[in-house]
C-alpha cells in the first residue's frame, strides 16, 4: 500500500484508508493536498495518490454528505462505499483490503459471508478462519457472484473442481469478479460484467437502477431501496469522473496540451454506437441517432502532442497512445465479434488494431453492448486458487471447461459461455488486478496476454510504451 504522507480531513482520509462510512456518519470539507510531487488540485478535484503517481475525481464534495451512496442501507453494515473507494478508482484492491483486514481484524463490512467469502456462511469465528474464508477477496479484489443456471438453458453444470468444496449444488455457479468502478458510467454500454442488470430495449439509466437494488438487496442483505434513494445514488454515480492526473515520472497528466484529466473526460461527446467499426446502433434509449461513419482508430488523442516533449517518459505515453490506436495485428476467434457464424463479422480482421474493440472516444470501452470471450475463463488459463467448471451442451453433448460461464448464465446460451464485457479503461493504475477475475495482477501482465492471445508480437520497446500509456489513462 503507498505509504506517501497525506495531509487529509473528513471524507478523504476515511475513505482513502478504506474506512467504511456508517449510515450516521458525518462527511467533512475534503483536504486534498499532500506530498509535495504532487501539483495542487484543480477547482472540485479529489486527488489520492498511487503507486504510479495520482488519481483525480470530480463530483465529490461535502454537499454530498447526506448520500445514500456512503449509508448502510442494508442488514450487514455495508454501504456502496465499501466496495467503492475512490482512491483506488471507485473501485477495490487487494492490498487496501489486506490493510482493511488487519486494521479491523476482518470484521470490516466488506467481510461478510454473503458474498465476500471463497464459500457461502464459510467459518469466520477467529481471525485465521477469516483470513482463509476471505482469500480470494484479499489477494485478487474479488466479490463471489452466485447465479442459478437460467431455466431452459443450452447447457448443464455436469462437473465442478471447486479447491474450496463449497458443495453448491450443479445447477448453480459461484463466479468471483472485480467489482466495477462506479465512475465514468457515462459511458457504460451494459451494467455489470455478463451485462445481467441491462435490459433489452433499457436505458443505461435503468440498468443502474437495477445494479442499486440488487446491491442493496443482495450485498448489503436490505430490504429494496426507496425511488428517492435510488435516484439520488444513480445520480450521484454518474456525477462521478475520474482519470491519472500524476504520473510519477512524466509529472502532470492534465497540464498545457495534455488533455486528460477527469473534468476534462466529463466532457467529452458520447453516445451509445459512437465511433462503432460494425455501425450498430443499439435499438435503445441513448444511441446515436446517425450513422457512426465507420471507426477512427485515433480512440485516445490525449497525449498526441507529447510526441516530441522534452521529458522521456511524455515520449513514451504518446508512442504508447499511437501503438493503441494504430499497431496492427491479426484479431481472429473471438466469440461475438468474429468466432462463430452468428457473429458479426464473417473473416479474421486482417488490420486489426486495440481500438476495434476498445472503441469509445477517449473512455476506451465497447460504444455498444457487445460481449466477448476473448479467452480470460479458459480453462488454460485456471490457476489452482480458482474452480473449473464443466459444461455439456444439451443438444449435441459437447462439453468445455471454464472458470467463469460469463454471460450465459444470464440468457442460457452455450455461444454465451465465456462471455464478458470491456470496462472502461480510464484510471487504470489505481484499481489493479485486472480482468473480471482479478487473473491479471498488473498493466504489464494485461499487456502479455494480449500479444500472447493475438500473437501481437509486441517489441519490449512497444510493451513499454503501452504500459507507460496504460497507467497515464
Amino acid at each position: 500500500m503507498d505509504r506517501t504522507p497525506q495531509r487529509q480531513t473528513g471524507l478523504s482520509r476515511r475513505l482513502t484508508t478504506g474506512v467504511t462510512l456508517a449510515a450516521t456518519a458525518t462527511i467533512a470539507v475534503i483536504a486534498t493536498a499532500y506530498a509535495s510531487s504532487v501539483p495542487p488540485r484543480r477547482t472540485g478535484e479529489l486527488t489520492f495518490p498511487n503507486p504510479s503517481g495520482a488519481i483525480a475525481t470530480v463530483g465529490l464534495d461535502e454537499r454530498n454528505a447526506g448520500n445514500p451512496f456512503f449509508q448502510a442501507l442494508g442488514t450487514n453494515g455495508r454501504a456502496c462505499a465499501t466496495c467503492h473507494q475512490p482512491a483506488q478508482a471507485w473501485s477495490i484492491t487487494p492490498s487496501e483490503l489486506r490493510d482493511r483486514f488487519d486494521r479491523t481484524d476482518g470484521l470490516d463490512p466488506i467481510f461478510r459471508v454473503n458474498d465476500g467469502s471463497n464459500c457461502e456462511g464459510a467459518d469466520v469465528s477467529t481471525i485465521r478462519k477469516r483470513r482463509q474464508a476471505f482469500s480470494l477477496l484479499l489477494q485478487k479484489g474479488v466479490i463471489r457472484v452466485g447465479l442459478d443456471v437460467p431455466a431452459r438453458a443450452e447447457f448443464e453444470i455436469v462437473a465442478v473442481d471447486d479447491p474450496y468444496r463449497c458443495a453448491a449444488p450443479l445447477t448453480s455457479a459461484s463466479m468471483y469478479r472485480r467489482p466495477l468502478p462506479s465512475t465514468n458510467l457515462k459511458f457504460l454500454s451494459g451494467v455489470m460484467w455478463d451485462g445481467r442488470a441491462s435490459k433489452p430495449g433499457q436505458a443505461i439509466r435503468d440498468g443502474l437502477i437495477n445494479q442499486v437494488v440488487d446491491a442493496v438487496t443482495g450485498h448489503a442483505q436490505g430490504a429494496p431501496p426507496s425511488p428517492a434513494q435510488i435516484q439520488s445514488i444513480v445520480d450521484f454515480e454518474l456525477g462521478l469522473f475520474a482519470t491519472q492526473v500524476v504520473d510519477r515520472s512524466a509529472g502532470g497528466l492534465a497540464e498545457g496540451i495534455a488533455r486528460s484529466g477527469p473534468a476534462t473526460l466529463g466532457r467529452e461527446l458520447f453516445c451509445l454506437g459512437i465511433n462503432d467499426p460494425l455501425d450498430m446502433r443499439p435499438p435503445m434509449p441513448g444511441a446515436c441517432g446517425a450513422s457512426s461513419g465507420g471507426l477512427d482508430p485515433f480512440v485516445f488523442t490525449l497525449f498526441r502532442g507529447w510526441t516530441d516533449s522534452d521529458v522521456l517518459q511524455r515520449q513514451a505515453i504518446a508512442r504508447g497512445e499511437a501503438i493503441f490506436n494504430t499497431r496492427q495485428f491479426v484479431i481472429d476467434n473471438v466469440p461475438g465479434l468474429n468466432g462463430r457464424l452468428e457473429d458479426p463479422v464473417r473473416r479474421p480482421l486482417q488490420n486489426g488494431t486495440c481500438t476495434i474493440c476498445h472503441d469509445t472516444p477517449n473512455a476506451g470501452n465497447h460504444s455498444v453492448p457487445m460481449p466477448l470471450n476473448i479467452g480470460v475463463a479458459d480453462a488454460s488459463r485456471r490457476t489452482t486458487d480458482s474452480p473449473l467448471y464443466t459444461l455439456r451442451r444439451r443438444a449435441t453433448g459437447e462439453t468445455i471447461q471454464t472458470t467463469d460461464p460469463g454471460r450465459a448464465m444470464v440468457t442460457g446460451k452455450w455461444n454465451d459461455v465465456g462471455k464478458f464485457k470491456g470496462p472502461i479503461l480510464r484510471a487504470l493504475a489505481a484499481r489493479p488486478p485486472y480482468f473480471h477475475d482479478g487473473s491479471a495482477a498488473t498493466l504489464a501482465e494485461v499487456i502479455r496476454f494480449y500479444d500472447t492471445r493475438f500473437q501481437a508480437r509486441f517489441t519490449e520497446q512497444e510493451k513499454a510504451d503501452l504500459l507507460a500509456f496504460l497507467r497515464a489513462l
